[in-house]
């Protein structure tokens, strides 16, 4: 029988520092209409379970459910900004069941069907793995709040491809399968793999300026299709 593969796609009404901008215009289509698109394009993915308080504003933005989108109404005691993500999911997981989870983020939207489709074949090529996570490779000098270096010598500078590098958990894509979830009862198993995403398609949206660079990115990129 063939693996079943779900992806996970939370989605509130409010934000609290760039408002409403799940729904917000970027580029010519509201912001979430961007991954998920972006999702619709991977063909090994069943099923797109969209958790959410929204349901209304998703319909006045034109998506309904069909055999491949799943809108699920969030449960009051889930609807908050303090409420951790993994119970979010671990509502999803059990009504929906599936071998392998994909988890993704409105506020990433210029990553790409390609490299979502890349991340889900290195995750099955590898059996070591348990789980993967999206991140950024950063080779840069870094210093504590006191002006102390952490990760090099101030006296002794070496060239910064040279440092060792770090990698920054960036929250575009965390795949997992049922099993690794019920261990930690998180997104992130014991075994995790580390997955490098290009750095465009990495940006965030969290703060008002993000959004700014983000939608000149999108903008260009529309204009050079």
């Amino acid at each position: 029988m063939a693996s079943k593969t779900v992806a996970l796609l939370p989605m509130k009404a409010n934000s609290e520092r760039v408002k409403g901008k799940n729904f917000r215009v970027l580029a010519g289509k509201p912001l979430f209409k961007w991954i998920l698109d972006a999702l619709l394009a991977v063909e090994s993915i069943d099923q797109i379970i969209i958790n959410t308080d929204a349901r209304s504003i998703l319909e006045d933005n034109g998506l309904v459910e069909d055999g491949r989108i799943i809108i699920r109404d969030r449960k009051p005691e889930l609807i908050g900004d303090f409420v951790s993500m993994n119970k979010i999911l671990a509502d999803d997981i059990e009504a929906v069941p599936a071998d392998s989870y994909i988890m993704t983020h409105t506020t990433n939207p210029l990553i790409s069907s390609a490299t979502i489709d890349n991340a889900l074949k290195l995750f099955r090529s590898d059996k070591n793995f348990d789980s993967l996570f999206s991140v950024n490779k950063v080779q840069t000098r870094f210093y504590r709040e006191d002006g102390s270096a952490v990760n090099h010598d101030p006296q002794n500078l070496i060239r910064t491809q040279d440092l060792e590098p770090w990698f920054e958990e960036n929250s575009c894509l965390y795949i997992f399968t049922r099993d690794s979830f019920a261990k930690t009862h998180a997104r992130i198993g014991t075994q995790p793999m580390m997955f490098e995403t290009p750095p465009l398609e990495s940006l965030d949206i969290d703060e008002p300026h993000d959004w700014d660079m983000v939608a000149a990115i999108a903008e260009h990129m529309r204009n050079t299709k």
